[in-house]
């Protein structure tokens, strides 16, 4: 039972929380909490029936591969392409998304001790987090699973704490600028999508792999709670106040004290995924383009950092534009790969590639203005 559906569920689960949680309360307080509630209902269901599609074609397809193998096997060589590039750059602006908040926490963690600017803390955040791929540290699952037991101690810290300035009224907040009405469409996007774990289940669950139909819609489920749980305690507390990146705000309510371990919790949680980011592209560059490998970490680590240097620092358009476009580019891959293996429903993969379509069009709207 453990090693076969408790211990994959919190993997894939614990994978998909990640740093775009802290971005949802903000959004919320653009759009509204039943906006982001509709949301959360389709693109949740649209993510869960996508990752059902393609743990079905990692079990029919011969060996174990990733995104761009699949591709290649199922759409020839020009999928394959495709599919590199928007690992190579949703990865990218996976890690510059990590570096931006990271960059900030740690900030707001440690100037007020030893004063300094943000540009300092994310090069000191970059430098260790680059110094650690370059030697490959081993022990991130370690650290992540560590990682997210803090993470639930924090939340209940926080809602404890939290509790006297909880205002229903707050939830109820909204910009009211109907322009932002598609602006959770990324940020939500990029919250539950788990997809390049699928594989990684499949070999988890050796000869029960036909518990993967149940284990992805609670694996994806449990995120989905948790992050409106987030969006709850950090919107009720903060309100108006809610910042980006959601625990900065919570100083003028809750104190440094709880502030300060809130921050803590967000430097290891984007440190972690920073590093097994910056590992999993580096392989990339350096296994399957035949990049040499000191090459291959100057270009996975020092991308994101330059990216960084001339201005790209606003961390939602950042995730908005990984999620929509990047993970939709992912997102219609897969369908398509799932079609030429079950063509007797094309007419509902039309449909949903035409959602990830929009979302394209959408999010480089959005990311150019």
């Amino acid at each position: 039972m453990f090693k076969n559906f408790i211990y994959p569920v919190a993997t894939l689960s614990g994978t998909i929380i990640g740093v775009g949680l802290f971005s949802l309360p903000y959004i919320t307080s653009r759009v509204g909490i039943l906006v982001m509630l509709g949301y959360f209902l389709v693109l949740g269901s649209l993510v869960i029936l996508v990752h059902l599609f393609y743990g079905e074609l990692a079990l029919k397809t011969p060996d174990f591969k990733r995104l761009p193998g699949f591709a290649k096997f199922h759409l020839g060589d020009s999928g394959e392409k495709v599919a590199i590039v928007s690992t190579i750059l949703g990865t990218f602006g996976a890690i510059l998304a990590y570096l931006i908040v990271g960059g900030e926490f740690l900030t707001n963690l440690l100037s007020p001790i030893f004063g300094g600017n943000n540009l300092i803390y994310t090069l000191l955040y970059f430098s260790l987090g680059t110094g650690l791929i370059f030697f490959g540290i081993k022990v991130i699952s370690k650290i992540e699973f560590w990682g997210l037991i803090l993470f639930f101690i924090v939340l209940i810290v926080i809602f404890w704490r939290g509790l006297p300035f909880l205002r229903i009224e707050n939830l109820l907040i909204r910009g009211g600028n109907m322009r932002e009405f598609f602006l959770p469409f990324g940020p939500i996007l990029f919250s539950l999508w788990g997809a390049n774990l699928i594989p990684e289940i499949e070999e988890m669950l050796g000869e029960k792999k036909e518990l993967m139909r149940k284990i992805i819609p609670i694996a994806i489920l449990i995120p989905a709670l948790v992050y409106f749980f987030f969006i709850f305690l950090i919107l009720g507390i903060t309100g108006p106040q809610t910042t980006e990146s959601a625990l900065t705000g919570l100083r003028n309510f809750l104190g440094d004290g709880i502030v300060s371990l809130g921050l803590l919790f967000g430097v290891v949680a984007t440190f972690t995924s920073f590093l097994t980011l910056g590992l999993t592209l580096r392989k990339v560059f350096w296994y399957d383009l035949k990049i040499e490998k000191n090459l291959a970490w100057v270009i996975t680590c020092f991308s994101p950092l330059i990216l960084f240097l001339i201005g790209v620092k606003n961390f939602i358009p950042v995730i908005s534009f990984v999620g929509g476009v990047m993970l939709g580019i992912d997102g219609i891959l897969i369908l398509l790969m799932y079609q030429k293996i079950n063509p007797k429903k094309k007419f509902l993969i039309f449909p949903l590639i035409l959602v990830f379509l929009g979302g394209i069009i959408y999010e480089i709207i959005y990311f150019m203005r």
